[in-house]
Formats: C-alpha cells, sequence, structure tokens
C-alpha cells in the first residue's frame, strides 16, 4: 500500500510532526493512494511531472503566500503581476510553453494567484476563431508579452444574452477599417479581467455592420493602451470596476470606445470574412459564434472550478478528523467530529460530487479536444452536442460546487469563517463560476432547447421525419422507458446499471413533460417564444435532470475502466453509489410522481445511502489524500497534511499587520474615551 509523500514545513517543531489524529486516519489504507493519484492525474509520468513543477514552485521565494490573507487590493494586484513576471522568466528558462502541462501545473501550484488570465483567453479564442494568418501573427506576440490582452464581451447592460450586445463595429469601405463605437452608456465594456490596469489590447466582442446590414456578434482585436507609455489610446475610456467580493488579485475593468478604427484584417476570420469591398462571406453556422467560449467553458471546469470544491472537500474533511466535539456515549473522550452521522451527511456526498466531476469535466475534455480539429476545419457535426453539453454541465458544476464549497465552510464551524481556513476564498471564486462565462439559468436553457429538438426528433409528430440516431449524450431520449423500478431491498441501488437507469428515466420524463406542455400551448395558439417563456420553469428542471443523468452515467463509465484495479474500484464505486443514490434523495419526488419508485424503495435508497456514509467515512482522508494538493496550494490553517491545525492557526494570526502595528483609533478615540470616563471610576 503507497501513500503519497508530502513535504511537512520546517521551523517549529509542531510542524515536524503528524497529529496523531491524522495519522492514524492513514495508518492501515483500504486502497493504494498513490495509484489513484496516478489515475486521477492521467497516469504516473503526469503525477511525476506535477509534483518536479510544484517543487519548482514552492522552492521559490517569489511565490511565497506567507501575506496573502493580510494584503490590500493593490498589494494583491501587484503579487499577481509579480509571480506571473516571475513565472515567465521561469517558463523560458526550463523550457515550458504556454500550452505544455508544465504551465497548467504552474498554475495548481500557484493556486491560481496569477494575472492575466484573460490573456490566455484572448489566445484560446485567437486560435479558434481566428485565421492561420492572424494566429501567426498575435499569438507569438502573446507568448512573448509584447502585448497584453483581454476579451471583452461583457456589457453594462448585457452579458449572456450574445444578440444583446450593443457595442458596434462599422465598416467602412473607404479605409478598409472597422469602426468600433459604444453608442450608449450600457455598451459599456464591464468586468473583463486584465482590462483595468493592464491590457495594452483586447478582443470586443461586437455587432458587424456592413454593407448596411447588420451580421450579428463578431470578435474584433483592438488596441486600447499605448506601448509607449500605457496611456489610454485616442477614444479609448477604460479602469478598474472597484472592490468586488473577491478575486482581488484580479483588475476587473470596463470599456468605452468612441469610433476607435482598426483596419480590416483585425476582425477574427476563420468563420466570417469582410471583403475589402465590403461583401460578407459566412463560413460557418451562426453556432461557430459560441466555439470559443465552448473551448472556455471546458478549460474552466478542470482548470478553475471543480479543484475549488476538491480543495474545500481536503480542508473540511482534515479538520473533522483534529476537531473533537461533545461524546457519542457518556463514557467515551470527545469525539472525532466526522465520527458524527450528520457531519459524514455535510461532507461525504461533497466529497463524492469533487469525484464525479473530475472524470466528467475529463470526458467532457476528450470529447472537445476529439471534435476540436473538425470544427476548425469547418466540420460542425458536433458543435450543438458539444455546446448544449457545456453549458450544462458547466451550470451543474458551478451550482453544485458553489453548494459544496459553503457548506465545507460551515462544517468547519467558526474557524471555517476565518480567512486563515481558505474557505471564504473558494466560496467568492465558485460564486463567481456562477455568471461568467455565462449564467447558469441562460445555460440550463440552452441545454433545454437542445433536449426539446431532439425529443421531438426522437418522438415525432405524424407525418413529419425520424431523424435516423440522436447524439450519443440524448440517445436515452429514444429508447424504450422503464415504467417502474424493478429494486427490492437496499443492496439493488447499489447496481450502476439500476441507478444509471433510474436517472435516464427521470430525465426522460421531465424533458417530455416539458416538450408537451409547450406543444400544448401552441396548439392552444402561443407561439413558439411565448409558450417557451410560460415552460422556462419546466425546462430548467429537465436540463438539471439530463445533466444529473451525464454525470453519473460518466461516473459509472469511469468505473468499467477501473477493473483491473479491484482495490480502487471498489473505494471509487462507493463514491459513485454515494453520488447517485444523494441525487436520488434530494430529488426524490421525482422519482416518486410518476411511481417509478415507491414510498419503501425511498426508504431502501436511504437505508444504502446511510450504510455508504459509514464505509466512505473510513477512507475518507486517505480520499482527499488522493487530490494531492500541498499545503502550499491549499494555504490553509486547517487543512494541512499534518493536521496541526490549532497550532497553525495561531501562529498565522500573529502575523497579522493589526496584531504588529499600533492601534490607529487608540490616541484619537479609545484613548480620550477612556480617560474621560475615569473620573467616574
Amino acid at each position: 500500500m503507497g501513500s503519497p509523500v508530502h513535504r511537512v514545513s520546517l521551523g517549529d517543531t509542531w510542524s515536524r510532526q503528524v497529529h496523531p489524529d491524522i495519522e492514524s486516519e492513514r495508518y492501515i489504507p483500504s486502497f493504494n493512494v498513490e495509484r489513484l493519484i496516478n489515475i486521477l492525474d492521467g497516469g504516473p509520468q503526469n503525477t511525476e511531472l506535477r509534483r518536479k513543477v510544484e517543487s519548482v514552485i514552492q522552492s521559490d521565494p517569489e511565490f511565497s503566500l506567507k501575506d496573502h490573507y493580510f494584503m490590500t487590493q493593490n498589494e494583491h494586484y501587484v503579487a499577481a503581476v509579480r509571480k506571473t513576471f516571475h513565472l515567465q522568466i521561469i517558463a523560458k528558462r526550463l523550457g515550458w510553453s504556454e500550452n505544455s502541462p508544465e504551465f497548467y501545473y504552474a498554475y495548481r501550484a500557484v493556486s491560481g494567484e496569477l494575472a492575466f488570465n484573460l490573456h490566455r483567453v484572448f489566445q484560446k479564442s485567437l486560435r479558434s476563431l481566428g485565421s492561420e494568418e492572424q494566429i501567426a501573427k498575435w499569438n507569438p506576440l502573446c507568448n512573448e508579452f509584447q502585448i497584453i490582452a483581454s476579451y471583452a464581451q461583457t456589457e453594462l447592460g448585457h452579458g449572456t444574452y450574445l444578440q444583446g450586445l450593443e457595442t458596434e463595429a462599422t465598416y467602412d469601405t473607404a479605409t478598409q477599417e472597422f469602426v468600433v463605437h459604444s453608442p450608449t452608456l450600457t455598451a459599456t465594456k464591464w468586468w473583463p479581467g486584465d482590462m483595468g490596469r493592464s491590457a495594452t489590447h483586447t478582443l470586443v466582442q461586437a455587432q458587424l455592420i456592413c454593407s448596411g446590414a447588420r451580421r450579428g456578434m463578431h470578435a474584433f482585436i483592438v488596441p486600447i493602451r499605448s506601448l509607449e507609455d500605457h496611456s489610454p489610446l485616442p477614444g479609448v475610456t477604460v479602469g478598474d470596476i472597484g472592490p468586488k467580493m473577491g478575486f482581488d488579485s484580479i483588475d476587473n475593468g470596463f470599456l468605452r470606445l468612441d469610433h476607435v478604427r482598426v483596419p480590416r484584417e483585425n476582425m477574427l476570420s476563420r468563420f466570417a470574412q469582410v471583403l475589402p469591398d465590403g461583401t460578407y462571406f459566412k463560413l460557418g453556422s451562426p453556432q461557430t459564434n459560441y466555439f470559443s467560449m465552448v473551448v472556455m467553458r471546458v478549460d474552466l471546469l478542470l482548470g478553475e472550478i471543480i479543484p475549488l470544491l476538491q480543495k474545500a472537500c481536503v480542508i473540511a474533511v482534515r479538520y473533522s478528523v483534529i476537531r473533537r466535539q461533545s461524546r457519542i456515549r457518556p463514557s467515551d473522550p470527545e469525539a472525532k467530529i466526522l465520527d458524527y452521522q450528520t457531519q459524514q451527511q455535510k461532507l461525504l456526498p461533497h466529497l463524492a460530487t469533487a469525484y464525479a466531476f473530475h472524470f466528467l469535466g475529463s470526458n467532457l475534455s476528450e470529447f472537445l479536444h476529439s471534435s476540436y480539429d473538425a470544427i476548425l476545419n469547418k466540420d460542425f457535426s458536433h458543435l450543438p452536442e458539444l455546446h448544449a453539453l457545456s453549458a450544462g454541465i458547466k451550470a451543474m458544476v458551478s451550482d453544485l460546487c458553489l453548494q459544496g464549497t459553503e457548506l465545507c465552510r460551515r462544517a468547519c464551524g467558526g474557524h471555517g469563517y476565518s480567512n486563515l481556513s481558505g474557505l471564504p476564498s473558494l466560496v467568492t471564486k465558485v460564486t463567481a463560476s456562477c455568471t461568467y462565462e455565462g449564467d447558469n439559468t441562460v445555460l440550463y436553457l440552452q441545454t433545454a432547447r437542445f433536449l426539446v429538438k431532439n425529443y421531438q426528433q426522437a418522438h415525432p409528430t405524424p407525418g413529419s421525419t425520424l431523424q435516423r440516431s440522436l447524439p450519443q449524450s440524448v440517445a436515452y431520449l429514444a429508447t424504450t422507458d422503464l415504467a417502474r423500478c424493478p429494486a427490492q431491498k437496499a443492496a439493488d441501488f447499489l447496481h450502476p446499471k439500476l441507478y444509471t437507469t433510474a436517472w435516464a428515466h427521470v430525465a426522460t420524463r421531465l424533458v417530455k413533460d416539458s416538450v408537451n406542455h409547450l406543444e400544448t400551448l401552441m396548439q392552444s395558439g402561443a407561439d413558439w417564444d411565448e409558450a417557451w417563456n410560460q415552460t422556462t420553469i419546466l425546462h430548467l428542471h429537465a436540463a438539471k435532470a439530463h445533466c444529473y443523468y451525464i454525470s453519473v452515467k460518466s461516473f459509472t463509465e469511469t468505473l468499467q475502466k477501473l477493473e483491473n484495479e479491484p482495490e480502487v474500484q471498489q473505494v471509487i464505486k462507493h463514491l459513485c453509489d454515494l453520488y447517485a443514490l444523494h441525487g436520488i434523495l434530494t430529488s426524490a419526488a421525482d422519482f416518486l410522481h410518476d411511481g417509478f419508485l415507491s414510498g419503501a424503495q425511498v426508504d431502501a435508497v436511504r437505508t444504502a445511502y446511510l450504510d455508504l456514509l459509514r464505509l466512505i467515512r473510513k477512507d475518507a482522508i486517505l480520499l482527499t489524500d488522493a487530490f494531492d494538493f500541498t499545503d502550499h496550494c491549499l494555504n490553509s490553517a486547517l487543512g494541512c497534511y499534518d493536521g496541526n491545525v490549532y497550532e497553525r492557526l495561531f501562529h498565522w494570526a500573529q502575523e497579522s499587520p493589526t496584531n504588529t502595528q499600533g492601534n490607529p483609533a487608540y490616541e484619537k478615540y479609545l484613548r480620550p474615551l477612556l480617560q474621560s470616563q475615569r473620573s467616574k471610576l
């Protein structure tokens, strides 16, 4: 049995010893933790490379997070820029390219506290929407940081609804330039990261106007600051939007453009072109406008959002075997709070969710990469399904990660409210993910439109044509449905095929119900748009069930691939079972609604679920160890590998500037107040 090697910090005596309460959790592992780490990393060679990169980062004082929780907004921003600048130097020295695994692992090791994230979004959009000539021109400039780029989509008045963006780019045939303009206050670009203080260029999403006609949203490269002195260029009003809930290291900005001219070659033209005389050519489907957003959403899942829940689980579970509170029996010593069933109920379903989402994100990423080159070569056959999947999965993952991180924070009691726990910053980061790259409700409804269309094709009305086959992710909508669940006892619900079928049933019924209501309204005289608006809550419900089904199916498929790893497979199966059954209990009304499950069967699900909590409790620390986050990456007083929670929390608190500087209120307020009361004593 193997376990990961962790670098325990030196200095205080307590920091060189592992707390016995957490050490006992690792004493007799039921599976090889190192092997599970390798599986999560995609192979032992990736684990080795990641740890090598982490060692480089951790040994470099430039990446220290020592004062992270005591910084002002300005200090956070400067530190993020400094670390990014230093990382570029290291990357050049060691030969790490921008898209290399090393760079990805470095980002993880620094815990995301870097600047110029939208610079990378610019590059991804360039590679997705730009012509080969444009990529050849602009990508080297980005790689060498001869320019710093941003991505400007969201406006004061519009965000996810791309057709509603007000910024205009009007083609001038006389000069062969686009005139990019913010016609109203609400057309001001608002929220783009790296724009407030850093960016010299930005990719502006704007409504193209050429030959007197509006052609919809297109992307334009617009210089916004001087490369000589960094001052705003003529016609450009740009700045920082001010304080936010989190992300203090990011200079989210605003941008107003007053008839700013850019050359014709600055419109990204892989899928659309404007010729010198103003003739417009569309080279792809309307959905190509969303392609770069699809790429970004998929990358965000594994790179940004899912690790937040994983970290929260690591911190909360580790703390829960150190924290002792009350007694289970009057004669017992105080119990580890993870031994209480209620604490297991708070944490372990979210640990299972973190694993489910890791495998779901990996599978979606594989689908994107298998489709990417075909889409670039204008084969758009997979794009509708990819768009629907990425939209719904991003919405579900960020929604449930937010629920999970917040519950992990609350499960740590008062200490979870301290920034030093690392948990509040995880919560604020994942909160933002529910909005950026698409509001989750809007994204679910985009998935729902795909579900409605495919359900109607699978179940055509008389006289219409049946499509030969549905896309793989929705193929279940065409299969013969099971009327009732055959399970008779709790153990029956531990069969992946059974609960996957159960989720397929509920998703199909909810999609069918939403389509029936939509069609009934249309038959009664409502047009499609009005009927859609009057049924959106039903569509939203159906889309959520569909996404959960996809995640359960993904998890069970991962189990099948682990047949040669029986010990790991067993512990992962417990998590898969828990994830599926927790979802059933949470949505029990949907399973009871049409009699698919009876009340007695739901009771059996609960019995199986509670048994799983007890089983997973035994492996909880090992399962969080398998995420293999370094202490540096977690930056949590509660979540360190050695379990020395209270010593670390007390030690870190001493370093707060409020404890090392004079009291700024004493001379002006406290001293006069205290002295004025002295005569009465």
